[in-house]
């Protein structure tokens, strides 16, 4: 099939590193075997208004003035709204609107995260492609191994999204809210092999479907936690998950005692700062980050 392809050229914000990206991608369980990735360039399908978009990102540039060139290909012609569309998630999860200079200022000043900065230096952070994506693997990661969840989630994608080939390969994209709002339960059940967590996806596709992007991406930090918690299924750990790898929402840290999130962030920590770091000590040492608090996070956990 000949596919139709649109190009063009992005400019984050620097300093950015595409290869700290890639790295970054290339790790991530959530998205493993979902896109190609090679030493300048990423491949990968989303799908925007219905629309299955196969995108593929080059690096042109360098860390202090960064570039990507990138083309999108779809079996139909984009009309200009949609490439608008596309272009935008892409640039959001991608983070490449993020002003890291004064994260590093405050950084630098913190000798034993200082190393951190020089090792991951120009990493923006990497989100799922939508909130959306991020409520839906926190639901199928709930209480089920990492390989379980994952192929849930290959599932879905390939019974509600959608792929285009290109290259011999083909990329799948997660469906869209209004792509699954519509699932019979039963169906949804035995796709993920658990009747709770169809039901938890349903309630997910409906809320999100409804939801004003611009709220969730810009809207009091509180009202859109609130928001997220009253969809059933998706508990403090889920809403938090959705605040920052779904939303970039990193100006607050949430580490509750007893928690995977603790757990997983004491360790990082720990390999960084020494000794057995419990949820209060962690919470001390990200208050001095400030509005930066979520990255010094990612940082901490991408780093180990």
């Amino acid at each position: 099939m000949s596919l139709h392809e649109s190009s063009g050229r992005l400019h984050p914000t620097p300093p950015f590193d595409f290869a700290q990206s890639l790295n970054f991608v290339s790790e991530f369980p959530p998205t493993s075997g979902e896109q190609t990735v090679n030493t300048h360039s990423l491949t990968k399908a989303l799908s925007v208004n219905g629309h299955i978009i196969l995108f593929e990102l080059k690096s042109t540039g360098a860390i202090e003035q960064p570039e990507l060139a990138y083309t999108l290909y779809s079996t139909q012609p984009l009309n200009e709204e949609t490439q608008r569309a596309a272009i935008d998630r892409i640039e959001f999860a991608l983070s490449l609107g993020d002003d890291l200079k004064p994260f590093y200022a405050i950084g630098r000043r913190d000798p034993d995260f200082a190393p951190v900065i020089d090792q991951l230096y120009g990493l923006h952070q990497v989100k799922f492609l939508t909130p959306f994506e991020s409520a839906g693997w926190a639901i199928l990661s709930q209480r089920t191994s990492m390989a379980a969840a994952h192929k849930s989630k290959q599932s879905l994608m390939e019974k509600y999204g959608g792929s285009l080939s290109l290259n011999g390969g083909t990329y799948w994209a997660f469906p869209e809210p209004a792509q699954l709002a519509g699932a019979p339960e039963g169906e949804l059940s035995a796709l993920v092999k658990n009747a709770r967590r169809a039901a938890y996806l349903r309630e997910a596709s409906w809320a999100f479907n409804q939801v004003d992007d611009a709220f969730l991406r810009s809207g009091d930090y509180d009202e859109v936690r609130n928001w997220l918690l009253k969809i059933k299924g998706i508990g403090a750990w889920s809403a938090d998950l959705i605040l920052l790898r779904g939303l970039g929402r990193m100006r607050q840290l949430h580490i509750e005692s007893g928690s995977i999130f603790e757990q997983r962030m004491s360790e990082a920590a720990s390999k960084v700062y020494g000794g057995v770091l419990k949820a209060a000590d962690i919470q001390a040492i990200a208050a001095r980050y400030g509005e930066w608090q979520g990255y010094w996070a990612y940082y901490l956990r991408t780093a180990a």
